[in-house]
């Protein structure tokens, strides 16, 4: 068998197994995996040395906003900047929202988010579709899965921007959803009550005071965790699926293990920011900059999202990458309600969660490859494709050191952003070497890919566990 690169001696991690083996790639896809195949298929093929590092599916990032028109300014990362960081950090599969905009159908949102990413990206991408009008985009949802598009989303807040979603929507996207197999994510904050809340703290002499912690304020984990728990009821009693999104609470993880429990078929993700960073972030000089929607909370939520990764109530972790540079955080002008929300996160996705999972002993080696790779494949519709070290899967692999960190620093990442939420943080999970569908993309910590490389990937039905 004549292999196209063999990755020898590392130590291949799947979420269940860890062994020292070699891998061969050909054509794009893994077709080899033994001992002895340096010496006996080296023929012509590039070798890649990965003694003492691990082999692991490529990342799996089911939650980001590339150049997304948001808060009055555009999203800095495109798919340029935003594939190559997650090439670096070796992710090699994102998904982003396709969101219709006034008048737009769902196809229509499809083709502008399309554009966005075709000659640009540097790895795979897919899209879920955000459903804004649901009487008129209704019609539309069979047709969309067709296409490969099997998720798609609603907001229960964001009313002024003509995103959000009341109950009788969700009631009817669950109810529909469930009948052609898709899936439902919700963004779960209680709008009312959190509108109130603003209103309430919005005075000059308020924001003059707190700044930007009234951010956290306003806030309370009450706001999302009433959110789920309606969320939960409509997709108990429609038989639907649902699929939390950015979820950041302690109680939040209460309120899906209970449901699940009762069987109810919900899943919930959560960030890398809201299982290392806290709220104490926003009384500082900078504290605006980390304003993301919902927000970062408390350390006892930090330790519960901890928990349920490791008992699977929290079943992935994504970043819900928005990336916005100092000046556009800057519009907020001492008015934390003009933030732009959103924090840079796909460069150092995988590195969070090692670090701070793997080698705190949080998480086994093999846990932290199912939540970042295997499990967001799988419940998206894209595994056995992606999120595997198997036969027949597609040749996306990130080479990792096991202890070898590096200093976080923005001037030498890839994202467009002039800030990072982990500046100077010493992590250890980057990339050493990334492929994606053979090509090597990442070499010893180099970007070496080339845009446009990366491809739409349509998915199948979502797979709950």
């Amino acid at each position: 068998m004549k292999l196209d690169t063999i990755i020898h001696g590392g130590r291949l991690v799947t979420a269940s197994d860890t062994t020292r083996t070699d891998l061969g790639m050909r054509g794009g896809k893994i077709v080899a995996i033994g001992q002895g195949l340096a010496k006996t298929h080296a023929n012509g093929a590039k070798l890649v040395e990965a003694k003492g590092r691990y082999v692991i599916p490529g990342g799996v990032d089911v939650h980001v906003h590339l150049a997304l028109p948001f808060c009055g300014t555009t999203s800095a990362d495109d798919y340029d900047s935003g594939t190559r960081a997650g090439a670096a950090g070796g992710v090699t599969t994102l998904i982003d929202f396709a969101i219709p905009y006034g008048e737009e159908s769902l196809q229509q949102a499809v083709d502008n988010w399309s554009s966005r990413a075709e000659g640009k990206a540097c790895i795979d991408y897919a899209f879920h579709l955000a459903i804004t009008n649901w009487k008129r985009q209704k019609k539309d949802i069979s047709r969309m899965i067709d296409r490969g598009i099997p998720t798609f989303k609603q907001f229960m807040i964001y009313a002024k921007e003509g995103w959000q979603s009341d109950d009788a929507d969700m009631y009817g996207a669950l109810e529909l959803l469930s009948e052609l197999g898709g899936m439902l994510c919700v963004h779960a904050e209680s709008s009312r009550v959190l509108d109130m809340l603003i209103e309430r703290r919005h005075s000059r002499a308020e924001m003059k005071k707190h700044g930007a912690y009234l951010h956290t304020m306003t806030r309370p984990n009450f706001i999302e965790a009433e959110a789920i728990q309606r969320a939960i009821q409509w997709t108990k009693v429609t038989g639907g699926r649902l699929f939390v999104v950015h979820m950041s609470t302690g109680d939040g993880a209460d309120l899906i293990k209970q449901a699940q429990e009762e069987g109810v078929k919900v899943l919930a993700e959560t960030c890398a920011q809201y299982l290392v960073l806290d709220d104490d972030v926003f009384a500082g000089k900078d504290g605006h900059l980390y304003a993301t929607c919902p927000q970062l909370k408390k350390p006892a939520d930090q330790k519960r999202l901890w928990r349920g990764l490791k008992s699977g109530e929290v079943c992935s972790v994504s970043t819900d990458t928005c990336t916005f540079t100092r000046k556009q955080k800057a519009m907020w002008k001492g008015d934390w309600t003009k933030i732009p929300m959103g924090m840079p996160g796909l460069e150092t996705l995988l590195p969070i969660v090692f670090t701070h999972g793997v080698l705190k002993r949080r998480l086994t080696v093999n846990e932290f490859v199912d939540k970042c790779c295997t499990t967001p494949a799988r419940v998206m519709g894209l595994y056995p494709r992606k999120g595997g070290l198997h036969i027949g899967g597609d040749a996306d692999i990130a080479i990792i050191h096991p202890t070898k960190k590096r200093k976080v620093d923005w001037r030498k990442m890839q994202t467009n952003c002039d800030w990072s939420p982990f500046q100077g943080w010493e992590l250890a999970g980057f990339a050493e070497h990334t492929f994606c569908r053979g090509e090597q993309i990442v070499e010893d910590y180099k970007f070496v890919g080339r845009n446009g490389y990366g491809q739409f990937i349509p998915r199948s039905n979502p797979g709950l566990r």
